[in-house]
């Protein structure tokens, strides 16, 4: 069966980034296939140090636990990824895993080539198209399908919960889970 992997780059496992990605896993199960969040919540990801071990073992030589989330990439056709936005941007772990995940898959087996996907942004204010923009660059250089939706990937809330109340940015999200699954189901 098809699957979708969904990873959350907030550190709150009950914040508005998660629900989101929920809710986007859950449009893609309706649509038929597998889908499953993770979170870096409670992970210290630590940045890429340029050792090219990756080529050779086929993983990343920092255990951190992005090995076990790369494994689950790799059983993946699909991979969305969602942030919060802080000071304008994406957090810091979440373009270091980024970094990781792609050097891992373009030093060994290119595992994210032709996977379906794309970025969702969550933020209470600003910061929503830099932080698109900067995780977007991940997709493109994997050689990844990045479907699109009624408006960029972007829900605004601040405390828990605001976000699903976002009607505009739960349709764009919940319209982009089904271009993802309907794309990938296309593609078989």
């Amino acid at each position: 069966m098809l699957k979708v992997l969904l990873l959350s780059g907030s550190p709150r496992i009950h914040g508005n980034t998660m629900q989101v990605l929920h809710e986007c896993a859950r449009v893609i199960e309706a649509a038929g296939l597998t889908a499953e969040v993770v979170s870096l919540a409670e992970k210290r990801i630590e940045s890429c140090t340029a050792c090219y071990q990756c080529g050779e073992r086929g993983c990343c030589v920092i255990d951190d636990g992005l090995n076990e989330i790369i494994e689950k990439i790799r059983e993946s056709q699909g991979f969305i990824v969602g942030t919060p936005v802080y000071f304008g941007g994406p957090r810091g772990d979440v373009l270091a895993a980024l970094q990781r995940i792609g050097m891992v898959s373009r030093s060994s087996d290119r595992f994210l080539t032709g996977m379906v996907g794309g970025p969702i942004a969550v933020a209470r204010r600003g910061g929503h198209t830099i932080s698109l923009l900067e995780m977007l660059m991940f997709y493109l250089i994997n050689d990844m399908v990045v479907p699109g939706s009624t408006y960029w990937n972007m829900v605004f809330g601040h405390q828990p919960g605001d976000a699903l109340a976002d009607e505009e940015g739960m349709k764009t999200i919940r319209h982009f889970g089904e271009n993802v699954a309907s794309l990938l189901t296309r593609l078989g």
